[in-house]
């Protein structure tokens, strides 16, 4: 059960602010494909092994996939994602970063639920 604090966060993606310490230990970057579970990647693969061309850069916290496609909850949701980070992966650039930025900002500020 949530408060109205932790609502008000998990609402505009705050929550996942944690995750700024693992892009300050390099771990992560602001910007790339969202990481997922392993029992998860297992079931993409199967559908489609271009996954693991997702393994050339770091995980990110907010990524172009999750700006058009949201969350994912199902199995057509998880490889249309894949097919937004495949794009994003042949077409990155400081350019496009700062665009992704924008945007998640703009969706963070004004409410827009992923």
């Amino acid at each position: 059960r949530l408060t109205k604090v932790g609502k008000f966060l998990r609402e505009h993606h705050l929550d996942e602010l944690p995750q700024l310490w693992n892009v300050f230990c390099g771990q992560m970057a602001f910007i790339g494909p969202r990481p997922e579970r392993k029992y998860f990647i297992d079931q993409i693969m199967e559908h489609d092994p271009r996954y693991v061309f997702l393994y050339q850069i770091r995980p990110g916290v907010t990524s172009y996939a999750t700006l058009y496609n949201g969350y994912t909850d199902t199995m057509d949701k998880m490889l249309r994602r894949l097919r937004y980070d495949l794009f994003y992966l042949q077409h990155r650039s400081w350019w496009f970063d700062f665009k992704i930025l924008v945007k998640t900002f703009i969706n963070i500020c004004f409410g827009k639920k992923f």
